[in-house]
């Protein structure tokens, strides 16, 4: 990709119906748009030692503050929502 990835782009790919990996302060999640202003994350990392809830429903507003600390952003088509 050339240049810096912007929110703008990352919102256009889950309003387009991509499921966005990535990683998040050493945890590695699922994103993917549910609703209006709904979207659902997976945790797919397991920490004994520091427990996160398995699935979280938050809004764009929650996804726009912690895209600037996002890492290993991927994206994939075509997989259930399980």
């Amino acid at each position: 990709m050339d240049g810096k990835y912007s929110f703008e782009e990352f919102n256009q790919n889950l309003e387009d119906g991509y499921q966005i990996f990535f990683t998040y302060v050493r945890n590695r999640y699922l994103l993917f748009k549910t609703a209006e202003n709904c979207y659902t994350q997976k945790l797919l990392t397991v920490h004994d030692k520091n427990p996160q809830p398995r699935q979280s429903i938050i809004t764009l507003k929650r996804v726009k503050e912690m895209f600037p600390h996002m890492e290993e952003i991927e994206y994939k088509t075509g997989i259930e929502n399980k």
